[in-house]
Parts: structure tokens; C-alpha cells; sequence
């Protein structure tokens, strides 16, 4: 290697190095261009499917369109109804065999109430197809399972039988729905009215017809009071309802100082009642109250005065048999029932109707009158579930209806005040809303069923 080399090498490499360098810069800084490019393209592509799935799942679609305005859905969820889509309801009556008389006009009485009340928040109503609660605890099961099932349902009017409440309530509590009833009255099904549920209660369990611990205590006052009968008799047949009432006849009667002689049950689907008949009156009761159905009902009545004993024993049956086709039995004349006071005056309920406005709409669609006592409770039943459903629903930007579940039940707890045809209407902490009347009523002519039903001898309600 030559001087002049040697001279030169130190400055060579520099020169290398620096080069390197200027190519490292280099290269760094047309890769700095591409991370951007790329962090703007997954940007971008991320961006893309988050907008398409909102597009297809419509969810995110009313989460979006609502400027994020959607609220929070509480404990038991919520139901949100498309645009232009029916509110989903449904109507659990028993519509099919021998208490049909009962669910039938309840289930006209909520078609009835929905058309009154019109749309909320521009969606209909819908009952969709009627139900049938078979007046039993297996009918209101399957049933029940049925209406779980649909997570579009938001609430229930039913049942008609205390007994069908106990097998669908809690299928239809567990789904987070609620379900007030126009006639059940077991205090099985709320409470003991001292604050401690009943054995078959079930969050989200509603009603307007009365406590039967009321009506009891009314059949009690009236017998020892007003008869100044202190011996009697009471038949159930096993069912919640029956045996609830005849339990809290049984109870006020004795807290009075009266005895009850005899306490038993007839089967459901027994024809012969000679032999419990016959039991009951080795005890000689003075009267006898029977708050059960038909057919067995109406075994009783024509087949108690052939019981020696039991000739001139005065008989008292419940609001299961203050209905046509028991009343027309020529045995029935002279008989006493208790039921819900139906003298409902000028009473109106939240939406205006009058008991002479509801009856005039009922004959007009169905060409009679109700067959049974409880059409006002299920119209006002029904009137005070969609006012419940108006209050908690919350109108989306894309036309959607939000309605939360929890908020329902919290809705329907708080109701104070409101106006029913029955009277007025406020719930209790276990779903007791009734008004609480009571009446007694005295049969005289079984060819004028309607005066029978009107003709009052006795009122009660716990209020004075």
C-alpha cells in the first residue's frame, strides 16, 4: 500500500460510514410512510365493519340511529319493538269448558280496554291468539311455558283460576314479564295482607279482583251480624281459590265467636253430593257456604234439600257461581252470594269508560251481556297495564320502542290513585291493586238472573 493511500483511509471509512447512516435515515423514513399508510388503512378498515355490522344487526342499528340515547336494560332485561311492529300482550283466560262463562267476558273485556286505549307511542296492541288456562294449574303451565317462550311478550292479563296462576306465574315472573289477573283472588297468590307473601307469589303478579281474606271476613260479618247464625259449614274443593275463601270464612267466622261445625272438600268432577251432604249434616249447621264452581255447584244446590237436616239450611255460595248458568237453577232461588261489589255508579276508569259505556260496547260487539262478574276488573286490569307500558317506554330515533322490564313492574308497584271502573285502584308491595268491595247479593228469582245479581243486602270494604 502506497503513502498516499495510507493518507486517505481514515477519510474513506468516515465517508463509508457516513454514507450507511444517510441510508438507514433513509430507509427509515420511507418506512415511517408506509407505517402511516398502513395505520391509516387499518383505520380505515376497521372503521368499515364496525358500520356495516351495525347496518345488519338491528341492535347496533337502534343503538346507533338513537345517538347512543338508548338506555341501560335493568336486572330483568327489556323489550324493544321494531318500527311499525305491535306491542306484544297476552290474554290468559279460561276460554274452554265448564268455567268458560268466567274467562270468556274476561277476555272480551281486554279487547275491549286495547281498543279503547288505542295505540302507544304510534304502535299497536296485540293479544296475539288467545290463550286457555283450563282453569287448572297444569292449563296455566303449559300455557305459561308458552308465553316465556317469546321474549316479545311483555305482559299477561290472566288468569281466570287462582289455581291456573299458580302453574303459570312463576314461568311467567322467571321471564321477567308481568301478569295481572281480572279474577284471581287466593291470598295465596299476594299475601296475608300483614306483610308476609303468600305461598304461591311470584315477582310480577298483579291483580284487581280482591283478596279473598276480604271477602271472607265480609261472608263472616254478614252470617254472625246481619243472620245471627253462629253455627256453620263450609265446602271447598280443594282447588287454591275454594279452599283459600272457605279457610278465611272459616277463620273471621270463629274470631267472631261462631262455630264452624264442619269443614271438608267434594272432588272436582263428583256428581253425587248425598254423602258429604249427608256428613255435614250430623253437625247441624244453620248455614252452609260453598264458594266452588259448576257442575259441582250446581250439584249441591239441586241436591241439598233431600238431605234430612238440611231442609231449611241457609245456603251461600261465591262470586265462582254468581253466574248465569248456576243461577238459573230453580234451586237457586233464595240463595246468598258473595262477590265483588258490582254497583259501580259513575266510577270511571283512567281512560273515561263508565261501567254503562263498557256494558253498551259489550253488547254491542258480542250480542249479550258478561256471563260473569269480573268484565270491569279485566278491563281495568288491562287499561292499567298499558298505561304502565306508556309511562316506561322510550321512544328510539328510528321509531323503536324500548321498554324496560323492571321499570314495568316498579311502574305497576307505585300505582296510587288510579281510576277504574271497579273503583280506585292502588297496588300493595305483593300485587293487591283491588278495590276491595265487597257485596252480598240475595237470589229471589232465577228467571231474572240480573236483579239477582244487583239485589245488595250487604256491603263491605275494609276502608268503612
Amino acid at each position: 500500500m502506497n503513502d498516499n493511500l495510507k493518507k486517505w483511509l481514515p477519510w474513506i471509512a468516515v465517508a463509508a460510514v457516513a454514507l450507511i447512516v444517510i441510508v438507514i435515515i433513509a430507509v427509515n423514513s420511507g418506512g415511517d410512510d408506509e407505517a402511516s399508510a398502513t395505520t391509516t388503512t387499518a383505520a380505515t378498515t376497521t372503521t368499515e365493519p364496525e358500520e356495516e355490522t351495525t347496518t345488519t344487526e338491528p341492535e347496533e342499528t337502534t343503538t346507533t340511529e338513537a345517538g347512543g340515547g338508548v338506555p341501560e336494560a335493568g336486572p330483568l332485561g327489556a323489550v324493544i319493538v321494531a318500527p311499525g311492529e305491535d306491542i306484544q300482550i297476552r290474554s290468559l283466560e279460561a276460554i274452554s269448558g265448564d268455567v268458560a262463562f268466567l274467562g270468556v267476558p274476561n277476555q272480551r273485556g281486554t279487547e275491549l280496554a286495547i281498543t279503547d286505549f288505542g295505540p302507544i307511542k304510534g304502535h299497536n296492541v296485540s293479544i296475539g291468539t288467545p290463550l286457555d288456562d283450563l282453569c287448572s294449574a297444569e292449563g296455566g303451565a303449559a300455557a305459561g311455558q308458552t308465553i316465556a317462550s317469546d321474549d316479545q311478550v311483555v305482559g299477561v292479563i290472566g288468569t281466570s283460576c287462582s289455581g291456573a296462576a299458580t302453574g303459570a306465574m312463576p314461568l311467567i315472573s322467571e321471564a321477567g314479564m308481568v301478569m295481572i289477573s281480572p279474577s284471581n283472588t287466593s291470598p295465596a297468590l299476594t299475601s296475608d295482607l300483614a306483610g308476609t307473601p303468600g305461598e304461591n307469589y311470584s315477582p310480577g303478579y298483579y291483580r284487581t279482583a280482591h283478596n279473598d281474606l276480604f271477602q271472607g271476613e265480609a261472608v263472616a260479618n254478614f252470617v254472625f251480624n246481619e243472620l245471627g247464625l253462629t253455627k256453620a259449614a263450609a265446602i271447598h274443593d280443594g282447588d287454591p281459590y275454594t279452599n283459600g275463601l272457605a279457610t278465611a270464612f272459616k277463620n273471621a267466622f270463629e274470631k267472631l265467636g261462631g262455630e264452624i261445625v264442619a269443614f271438608t272438600a267434594v272432588n272436582k268432577g263428583d256428581t253425587d253430593m248425598t254423602g258429604v251432604l249427608t256428613e255435614v249434616a250430623q253437625n247441624e249447621p244453620e248455614v252452609i257456604y260453598f264458594p266452588i264452581f259448576m257442575p259441582e255447584g250446581g250439584f249441591i244446590a239441586q241436591q241439598v234439600r233431600g238431605v234430612a237436616g238440611l231442609e231449611d239450611v241457609v245456603l251461600i255460595g261465591a262470586d265462582g257461581l254468581l253466574t248465569d248458568n248456576f243461577m238459573e237453577l230453580p234451586e237457586t232461588a233464595g240463595m246468598y252470594f258473595s262477590g265483588p261489589n258490582l254497583d259501580y255508579g259513575n266510577n270511571a276508569s283512567e281512560i273515561g269508560t263508565t261501567a254503562a259505556d263498557f256494558l253498551a260496547a259489550y253488547q254491542a260487539a258480542y250480542g249479550e251481556a258478561p256471563s260473569a262478574a269480573f268484565w270491569a276488573h279485566s278491563y281495568d286490569a288491562t287499561v292499567l297495564l298499558l298505561s304502565a307500558i306508556d309511562k316506561v317506554a322510550v321512544e328510539l330515533d328510528d321509531g323503536s320502542l324500548f321498554i324496560d322490564r323492571q321499570a314495568l313492574r316498579d311502574e305497576l308497584t307505585a300505582t296510587k290513585g288510579f281510576g277504574g271502573i271497579i273503583g280506585t285502584l292502588s297496588c300493595d308491595d305483593f300485587g293487591d291493586c283491588g278495590a276491595q268491595r265487597i257485596s252480598i247479593v240475595l237470589h229471589e228469582d232465577p228467571t231474572n238472573i240480573e236483579a239477582g245479581k244487583t239485589n245488595i243486602v250487604y256491603e263491605f270494604s275494609p276502608n268503612g
